[in-house]
């Protein structure tokens, strides 16, 4: 009696892993990453490599990392997020509001741990509740998701002006100021949270079979449904666990400029939908991993740095954020029909 082997398992160890596209892609964005890293140090070597200016990176990058990363969520199953903004700002403002009638006149200084924890359930229910009514427009009435929730955004923004009037709303109380700018052990604590995060988001997608069905119903809904899967549930959970993580971010945000306003991180938008599709998130769903968003994350967030040093306008980093979008896109279009 013979044994059968795989064919695939005789080969080189290297040869495999290079083999998987994912590893591939996150390969390349390290390359790019290492690359990038070099050329901003060789055109500002002083003010690029300075203890400041990575410590500022690590203070506001996970923020964005978060958003990013709830952007991947949503395009698993074929759909897109165009309400995280608006969810992050709404859970900003809804904490401050409440921070604001527990402290009364006394302000919210005298807030200790107790109510910032409240705080941070509000911020987190409000994520999930506006992901639950992103997931029933979508899944239940069946409104294209890109209408869905860019209608459900400016909801959003709009329950923010109501809340506040439309000034920002200012002044948390300082255990909230810790998350956004607190350290542990020497290391900036939003971080660490985005360390967690991508720790906990990685486990699930590739270790749980939630994982599991949310990229199967990405990758062909009408086998996922004809497979017994429950695509309008799935879709719903995704949409709140997208909410979820934008309020998350909206904490973040909050918490390290110690204001929360309708229109904060109005560049956000663009920028998770670039991280997400080139850390190998596929728009049409199906395929997309934490550690390739992560890895693309810090690229972009490097030359961001480096071009602000340079006194590039912001507007043309803009234009240069949209045209690497539709460069990155047309790219993964190419390279699919080719294969194909």
């Amino acid at each position: 009696m013979t044994s059968q082997t795989d064919p695939r398992a005789q080969r080189p160890f290297l040869t495999r892993m290079l083999s998987d596209e994912t590893t591939r892609t996150n390969l390349l964005l390290a390359v790019v990453c290492l690359l990038v890293l070099v050329l901003m140090t060789a055109m500002r070597p002083t003010m690029f490599m300075s203890s400041y200016n990575f410590e500022s990176m690590a203070f506001f990058m996970p923020e964005l990392g978060i958003l990013s990363i709830a952007m991947m969520i949503a395009m698993l199953t074929g759909g897109i997020d165009l309400s995280i903004v608006g969810v992050a700002n709404l859970a900003g403002v809804t904490a401050g509001t409440l921070f604001g009638m527990m402290a009364g006149e006394g302000g919210t200084a005298v807030l200790g741990l107790g109510p910032v924890a409240l705080g941070v359930c509000a911020a987190l229910i409000v994520g999930l509740l506006a992901g639950l009514l992103n997931g029933f427009l979508i899944s239940v009435l069946k409104i294209t998701p890109i209408l869905a929730t860019l209608g459900t955004g400016q909801v959003f923004i709009g329950i923010c002006l109501v809340l506040t009037g439309g000034p920002a709303i200012v002044g948390f109380p300082g255990g909230w100021n810790g998350i956004g700018n607190g350290k542990l052990l020497g290391v900036p604590l939003p971080l660490i949270l985005f360390g967690v995060v991508c720790l906990v988001l990685s486990l699930l997608l590739t270790r749980t079979s939630f994982g599991l069905r949310l990229k199967m119903i990405g990758t062909n809904p009408k086998a996922a449904v004809y497979s017994g899967l429950r695509r309008g549930q799935m879709i719903i959970y995704s949409y709140m666990l997208t909410g979820a993580l934008a309020a998350m971010a909206g904490i973040l945000l909050s918490a390290r400029i110690n204001a929360a306003k309708s229109d904060y991180g109005g560049s956000y938008l663009l920028q998770a939908v670039l991280i997400a599709v080139l850390g190998g998130t596929n728009p049409a769903g199906g395929r997309g991993n934490v550690i390739g968003v992560a890895l693309a994350l810090i690229s972009l967030t490097l030359l961001s740095s480096g071009f602000q040093m340079m006194r590039i306008s912001n507007h043309l980093i803009d234009f240069v954020w949209g045209a690497f979008l539709i460069a990155v896109i047309a790219l993964n279009s190419w390279r699919r029909w080719k294969g194909s």
